[in-house]
């Protein structure tokens, strides 16, 4: 109800099943799923979903809030995570990031200012020269473009970006930050700014 009334069409399912028969014949831009349900759980429905829709936008609004949890989504293909009890406007600001992502991917480009980076080749450039980013940099800074002004966690950045065996630890993300922040002096679209006690956000400017 509170997403219609912000506008959106929605579907409700009560279960799995009910889902697979709703996106039968019917395309949707966006699912939201909880992870404990009758039947097939989230994370087979979400695999199954990454299977047949590669760029489909996949959130999981749950009660389970451990680490492992969230490893285990994120590993599995969904785009946020968000536990309960949720804040309705946030959905619906973390909606619209991932629509708005969701279109950055079809057409395999992200710009702002004078920084272009292409999807398909994972490379970025600042006014047409190239800029050498290794892949989880990467990574890293594109996931903070795409959901601007959204501050994401160092322990967020590590459970999407680090492989699950990893003993670094959460100081590693601050070596990748500061290193973005080097290569991208020249950028003048926007800036990743250190959310003192939370993580990191990329602000426009």
């Amino acid at each position: 109800m509170y997403l219609r009334d912000a506008g959106y069409a929605v579907t409700g399912c009560l279960n799995v099943h009910d889902a697979y028969e709703a996106m039968h014949g019917h395309l949707f831009d966006l699912v939201v799923s909880d992870i404990m349900m009758p039947g097939t759980d989230g994370y087979a429905f979400a695999a199954k979903l990454r299977e047949i829709y590669a760029h489909l936008p996949i959130i999981f609004m749950t009660a389970r809030d451990d680490i492992a949890s969230k490893k285990k989504g994120f590993h599995t293909g969904v785009d946020d995570y968000m536990v309960k009890p949720i804040d309705f406007d946030e959905l619906v600001l973390r909606i619209e990031a991932l629509l708005r992502r969701a279109h950055i991917d079809d057409e395999k480009r992200l710009s702002i200012g004078n920084l272009d980076m292409s999807i398909d080749q994972m490379t970025a450039s600042v006014d047409g020269a190239e800029i050498a980013l290794t892949a989880r940099e990467f990574n890293i800074l594109f996931k903070l473009l795409s959901y601007p002004k959204q501050v994401f966690s160092r322990a967020q950045l590590m459970d999407e970006f680090w492989d699950v065996g990893s003993y670094t630890g959460l100081r590693a993300v601050d070596v990748y930050i500061t290193n973005l922040r080097k290569k991208l002096a020249d950028c003048d679209g926007f800036e990743i700014v250190t959310v003192r006690g939370l993580g990191y956000k990329a602000v426009p400017r």
